[in-house]
């Protein structure tokens, strides 16, 4: 994930920049830029690459000035060349900007309509633009931002320089995080309290929607409606030598919350938002060629790819078959010619899964890696890679590199249904559209988790809870039945919901708990058959649905999870949150070691 940071000082803003993305370089990057106000003027130096050539470049050519921003990038909207690296210019205004801005197509037509020429490819030269055009139609920088903010669609953080202004930084973040830093006529603004550890101790996060503007001698905090509001000063425990959970209580908290952008920079890692076309690595660029995809994981990333398999068929129109990779050695698997292997792996060290990989390669089958650390033994051993854009993921039970794994596949599946002409273009721009949607849909599915509090009360009481879901719900049931086992340690097993007739509905007492995944999709009429004969046999039932599912069904079960309304077809990305969120707080109620539940680890390495 990209890193921002910002500082208004009192000595040159270069050097500690510099420290500070020194500090964010643990995100993952592969571009790097800083730009200053010295004497009224703004200047910049950016570099392809890391940090390193960046520091190379500003030997040759320093900046100076007090006043400054500084960005590492992650590749998401265009290549990491130059020209795409922040921070983007426009006139007086400078920005640097973590996250999507979702309509951002339909304000650069206006923008070039009006006769602006954009240098970048990105979304973030959008905002710089808009900024600066109410600035020479004679705004303050103050009402440019309260004019400019109402107008973004997405998940993002961005902080502004402006030339002229050298006591001045503008902040702004939602669904993506942001914190500010106080010092003694000092300003600070960073990704997280890590870039910030050895600035300033006293924090302030801004919350969904809020903007911010920071002089030396006072930070002011403004909501989405632009009404001036105080948010809370933290004292941060966090130090340099770890990676701070920002106002989090756990890593794994914080990576639920992290997930609008996690989802957002991997969503662009398979489709370029300027053109709206989906890209497809080289095992699967040939899509007629391909008889058949095989994908290998294991446990999380093995739920992503059952989930893959109804995307690749429905939408690919390929034929996908999904192993778990400790068995798929061992049952002597039909491997086709031409067939594409996709190894899926946060770490991309699972032993389990690497040499299923390499089984899969001595039958001759392309591979292509899914994972999240590009150096990784899994990355190295497959012809291509596709990156899950997630950043570190340091709590041992899976979320954000989860619902990344499944932006990625989903992506991958429009892609290849579109190429090889199993959907038509329509429906790929529909597709596409609801995948753009999906991280600010998550922010607002995790803005309010009060209505949980009540359910957890109930998870605390049980040994034992099932999981039901139908077509793409199901392997989110399998899921949320993990994430419960692996963090509070109450069993619990997810079903297709059909199978309940075949031996577990012998377990319905009016003691069993049934959580049931139900988005009010074509399969929800019979879910609905399911979940009644759970009630019918005294099943307390904990329903997760949409606005119209809880119309329908609401009244009939015991607890109510409402999520927002999304495409069918993208529903599993939003319905993994709430399965996350009730082990999560189950957990933290219960007691139990969050980041390092017993016997587990993040990385698998033995067989």
């Amino acid at each position: 994930m990209c890193g921002i940071f910002g500082v208004l000082s009192a000595d040159p803003a270069v050097p500690l920049i510099i420290d500070a993305l020194g500090r964010l370089e643990y995100r993952g990057y592969d571009s790097v830029g800083i730009a200053t106000v010295f004497d009224g003027k703004l200047s910049r130096r950016r570099s392809a690459g890391k940090l390193s050539a960046l520091q190379s470049l500003l030997e040759r050519e320093p900046l100076e000035g007090l006043s400054g921003i500084g960005h590492t990038r992650w590749a998401t909207h265009g290549p990491p060349t130059l020209e795409n690296s922040h921070p983007h210019v426009a006139g007086r205004v400078a920005v640097v900007h973590n996250g999507i801005i979702e309509n951002h197509a339909i304000l650069r037509d206006e923008l070039s309509a009006a006769g602006v020429t954009f240098e970048s490819a990105t979304d973030t030269e959008v905002v710089a633009h808009l900024l600066n055009r109410e600035l020479i139609v004679g705004a303050t920088p103050h009402e440019a931002m309260a004019l400019v903010m109402p107008r973004l669609v997405g998940a993002f953080a961005f902080v502004v320089l402006i030339a002229g202004e050298e006591d001045l930084l503008l902040a702004a973040r939602k669904a993506s995080p942001l914190a500010i830093g106080i010092g003694e006529g000092v300003a600070y603004v960073g990704s997280d309290a890590v870039a910030l550890a050895p600035l300033t101790r006293r924090i302030i996060y801004l919350d969904d929607g809020d903007w911010a503007e920071l002089l030396r001698s006072r930070i002011s905090v403004f909501d989405c409606y632009g009404v001036k509001v105080t948010r809370p000063e933290y004292v941060s425990t966090v130090s340099t030598g770890m990676i701070g959970k920002g106002n989090f209580r756990h890593f794994m908290e914080k990576e639920i919350y992290d997930q609008p952008e996690a989802i957002a920079h991997t969503l662009h890692a398979v489709i370029d938002p300027g053109t709206w076309v989906a890209a497809l690595p080289a095992p699967l660029d040939n899509v007629n060629a391909v008889s058949k995809i095989t994908i290998l994981a294991a446990g999380t990333s093995f739920y992503a790819g059952l989930t893959a398999r109804y995307w690749f068929e429905s939408i690919g129109g390929v034929a996908c078959e999904v192993d778990l990779s400790s068995e798929f050695r061992d049952r002597k698997a039909v491997l086709p010619d031409k067939g594409v292997v996709i190894a899926v792996s946060q770490s991309g060290e699972s032993l389990d899964t690497l040499l299923a990989l390499r089984h899969g390669k001595r039958f001759c089958q392309k591979t292509l890696a899914l994972v999240n650390v590009p150096e990784s033994s899994i990355a190295r051993e497959s012809d291509a890679v596709l990156l899950t854009r997630a950043g570190p993921e340091f709590a041992v039970a899976s979320t954000k590199a989860f619902t990344a794994q499944l932006t990625a596949f989903l992506g991958l599946a429009i892609a290849f249904g579109w190429a090889r002409g199993n959907i038509k273009d329509c429906d790929a721009l529909r597709l596409i559209t609801a995948l753009e949607g999906v991280p600010s849909r998550i922010a607002s599915a995790l803005k309010d988790i009060s209505k949980y509090q009540k359910i957890v009360h109930d998870l605390l009481r049980v040994r034992d809870v099932l999981y039901l879901g139908r077509g793409l719900s199901y392997p989110i049931a399998l899921e949320g039945a993990l994430k419960l086992k692996e963090i509070t340690y109450i069993h619990a097993e997810g079903y297709a919901a059909g199978e309940m007739k075949h031996g577990p509905i012998a377990l319905i007492d009016e003691h069993a708990l049934v959580i049931v995944v139900a988005p009010s999709d074509g399969l929800f009429d019979k879910i609905a058959s399911n979940m009644a004969e759970v009630r019918a046999r005294g099943g307390r039932v904990i329903l997760l649905t949409d606005a119209k599912g809880a119309e329908e069904l609401g009244i009939s079960a015991d607890h109510l999870v409402v999520l927002p309304d999304i495409q069918p077809e993208v529903s599993p990305i939003l319905y993994a949150i709430p399965v996350q969120l009730l082990a999560y707080l189950t957990a933290v109620e219960k007691g139990t070691d969050v980041d390092q539940p017993r016997n587990l680890a993040k990385s698998v390495t033995v067989e």
